[in-house]
């Protein structure tokens, strides 16, 4: 049974809850599409099936939930033990991980409102959110905010469009390989400027620092071309 056909029997048997379930699913499983959820819903409220302003409502309530579990994920691994995953990882330093911080901690309500709107990334910014212990207050209205803008205007689509509401999801799949792209270039950047970073093996006879002589001790002068004369 394909995603669409899960998706669909859900709703049948559920109704509008069912796109709910669905949504905060794919909250927690990014690869069960938002944008395929959203527009089928909104071709089975045009139908007649489900109620408009249901899907809307419980489309929303679902994306709430979802993001509060990944909040709550965040929370109880907390800040030490995210530093202390971080070091353990080849290539990332626990500085990477402050500045991220700082970031997050000058930027988090943008981040976690318009994050909303970026496949993948939607998913996985309530985790720092919940590290960083952001107000739960604020998490719960910045996420119900850009949930609902996103989810509405998928619906909406969906429910004009009717029997060719998959044209919402080919351009949203486009976009989102656009955007899995961009975040796998920098990945490969991040790792190809660390990976020019490291030392240089000791086995090429310099030290990772200055290039002395890996037999000669530092500070010391290196021998004499000829053996000293003792004075007569």
């Amino acid at each position: 049974m394909s995603a669409i056909e899960w998706v669909n029997g859900l709703m049948d048997t559920l109704g509008a809850p069912g796109a709910g379930v669905a949504i905060a699913l794919e909250n927690l499983f990014p690869p069960i599409p938002s944008e395929a959820i959203l527009p089928l819903a909104g071709f089975a409220a045009s139908t007649g099936k489900l109620n408009l302003l249901a899907v809307l409502l419980w489309t929303t309530a679902g994306s709430v939930i979802g993001a509060l579990a990944l909040y709550g994920v965040g929370a109880l691994l907390g800040r030490d033990r995210t530093v202390a995953l971080a070091a353990r990882l080849p290539l990332l330093k626990t500085s990477d991980i402050e500045r991220t911080e700082a970031w997050f901690l000058r930027h988090g309500t943008k981040a976690v409102f318009f994050g909303r709107m970026i496949p993948v990334f939607r998913s996985l910014v309530s985790i720092p959110a919940g590290v960083e212990r952001m107000p739960l207050p604020v998490f719960l209205t910045l996420t119900t905010l850009g949930s609902a803008l996103w989810n509405t205007a998928f619906v909406l689509a969906g429910h004009a469009l009717g029997a060719n509401w998959t044209q919402v999801t080919d351009v949203v799949s486009a976009y989102s390989k656009v955007v899995l792209v961009a975040a796998a270039v920098a990945v490969a950047a991040f790792v190809a400027v660390r990976m020019r970073r490291r030392p240089v093996s000791a086995t090429n006879g310099t030290s990772a620092t200055d290039g002395t002589p890996s037999g000669t001790p530092e500070g010391s002068a290196p021998p004499p071309a000829h053996p000293s004369r003792a004075a007569r």
